[in-house]
This record gives structure tokens, C-alpha cells and sequence, in this order.
């Protein structure tokens, strides 16, 4: 009885051994699996492609690092399209900048006269005998003044448009804004008489042009 009692000890203690070994062996492969896990899943976040066998993360290439550096290049077309979109930004705040600076400025004599100049220089080209013509014009109709207005008849600004609100055909602005007076002036002269000097004389002949 007593001999028996001993080999179910003995048993017992190489099933008990086992056990532990058995655990010790699964708890040691599962940490392995989630370690190895852990090291080659950066892996998966490679930017080279993958058939290169140049590339240092090619399947055929079998001393190929686990990890490499992301392709810096693949941020060049989104840096592009920013820098393309904040260059056209920078020139449209400046066009507008210089436009500002001209109303500013048309708004005395002097300066109206400075950018009727500018902008027979960008659209017109007529010489400086049809800039004299359109001083001498403009200088009889409301001394280069944006604001002049004629009781009488309505005409209103640089160029006394007649009525007023054909200057809208410009911009709505006419009555506030010197050079939308200025462009609709010009562009008046340039359709119906050609030249300043053609419309000056009419307007010695009629006492209108």
C-alpha cells in the first residue's frame, strides 16, 4: 500500500513537471510571436516599392533590412501646390495693392493725370501729342476733378460722362472712384473719335464731344 502511495507520488510529480514545462514552453512562443510581431510591423509603413529589387525592402532581396527611412520625395507635389497657390496669392495682394494706390492718387489733378498716362501707356499707346489733346480736353471739362458734376445737364466726373451711369458699363463704383472714371473716358474717346485729338476737336466745333 504503502509502495503504491509512493509511485502515484511520483506520478504526480513528473505530470506536475511537465505541465510547467509545457506552459513555460507555450508562454515563452507566444511572447516570441507578439515581440516579432511588434519589430516587423513598421515594416508594413514603407514607402519603396515593393518590385524594385533595388530597393532596400524588395521580397527579393533577402538581407533587405527590416526597417528604412520614408521616401522624403513623396511630399514634393503637395509642397509644389502650396508654393503655387501662395505665389498666385502674393500677386493678386498686389495687383490689388497697386490698384488701391492708384485710386489714392487719381483722386487730386496731378495724380488723375499721372495715371491717365499710365493707362494709355498699358492700352493705347497713343503719343505724347494725344496726351497734350487729353489734358487740354479734360482740363475744360472738370479740371481733372473726380467729383465735378454739371447742375445743368448731370455729367458727372473726370470726363463728364453724360448721363453719369454710363460709367457703369466700367464699374458701379463711378461716382467714388477716379480711375473707373478715368478707364470709361478713355475707352469713350478711343470707340467714338479715335484719338484725343480727334475728340478735342469736336469739341472745339460743338462745345461737346
Amino acid at each position: 500500500m504503502l509502495r503504491h502511495l509512493q509511485n502515484r507520488r511520483t506520478r504526480l510529480a513528473i505530470g506536475a513537471a511537465f505541465l510547467v514545462w509545457v506552459m513555460s514552453a507555450v508562454d515563452s512562443t507566444f511572447a516570441q510571436v507578439n515581440l516579432e510581431k511588434l519589430v516587423t510591423l513598421p515594416d508594413t509603413t514603407v514607402v519603396n516599392s515593393p518590385t524594385d529589387p533595388a530597393t532596400p525592402n524588395s521580397p527579393t532581396d533577402p538581407a533587405a533590412p527590416v526597417l528604412s527611412a520614408p521616401v522624403v520625395t513623396d511630399l514634393s507635389p503637395g509642397l509644389a501646390s502650396f508654393s503655387a497657390v501662395a505665389s498666385v496669392n502674393a500677386r493678386e495682394i498686389a495687383l490689388v495693392s497697386v490698384a488701391a494706390r492708384q485710386v489714392e492718387l487719381a483722386k487730386t489733378p496731378a495724380g488723375a493725370k499721372k495715371v491717365a498716362k499710365l493707362l494709355i501707356a498699358q492700352k493705347y499707346k497713343w503719343n505724347s501729342s494725344q496726351v497734350g489733346c487729353l489734358t487740354a480736353l479734360w482740363n475744360g471739362e472738370s479740371h481733372w476733378n473726380y467729383k465735378a458734376r454739371n447742375r445743368r445737364t448731370g455729367a458727372h466726373g473726370i470726363a463728364q460722362a453724360y448721363p453719369a451711369t454710363k460709367m457703369e458699363t466700367i464699374a458701379l463704383d463711378w461716382r467714388t472712384n477716379p480711375v473707373t472714371q478715368l478707364k470709361w473716358g478713355l475707352n469713350y474717346i478711343k470707340v467714338r473719335y479715335n484719338t484725343p485729338c480727334n475728340a478735342l476737336a469736336k469739341k472745339h466745333r460743338s462745345g461737346y464731344y
